[in-house]
């Protein structure tokens, strides 16, 4: 199973379609918030497509600030990170992650990527497809997952 991972789209429609026509055969696109306008008319322009919105601290729509998909066997912990202090830290986090009983825990809102396996949760940041920090490119990520227990995470750089 694939899982196409994008956050912190800010408005940019074109950004958000073009990682989701890049990634045509993901089973699930999940957006872990600031994007709400570009994420409905996205939505709208594939129906077909299994598809994820927890809300950022720049949305002003109701949104859940926290969801959690069911996937491959797997439970994964969707949230923008506002409400768990990213910033300061990943604690908060994993701990959440764990308490809901996820394997693979999801955040934006630092506008920076990283993946990484933290008290045994694998934890994934796509960056941000808009506005990147520390002079990266616009990232989003790739989660492949399988019932043999293999998850691999990976982040992509968009080519301007």
């Amino acid at each position: 199973m694939k899982i196409l991972v994008v956050s912190d789209t800010h408005k940019n429609y074109a950004v958000l379609k073009s990682a989701v026509e890049s990634n045509m055969d993901a089973d699930v696109v999940i957006h872990l918030g600031d994007g709400e306008h570009e994420f409905l008319d996205v939505s709208r322009d594939y129906p077909q497509k299994a598809m994820v919105y927890v809300g950022g601290n720049c949305d002003f729509g109701q949104h859940e600030l926290t969801h959690i998909v069911h996937a491959c066997g797997y439970k994964i912990f969707c949230c923008h990170g506002h409400e768990y202090h990213v910033h300061n830290g990943l604690e908060l986090l994993v701990s959440e992650a764990r308490k809901n009983g996820c394997k693979i825990a999801l955040f934006g809102h630092t506008h920076l990527y990283r993946t990484e396996i933290i008290d045994g949760v694998f934890v994934m940041n796509p960056g941000s497809l808009d506005s990147p920090r520390n002079h990266n490119k616009p990232t989003f990520g790739v989660i492949e997952l399988d019932r043999s227990g293999d998850i691999k995470m990976n982040i992509f750089a968009v080519e301007n």
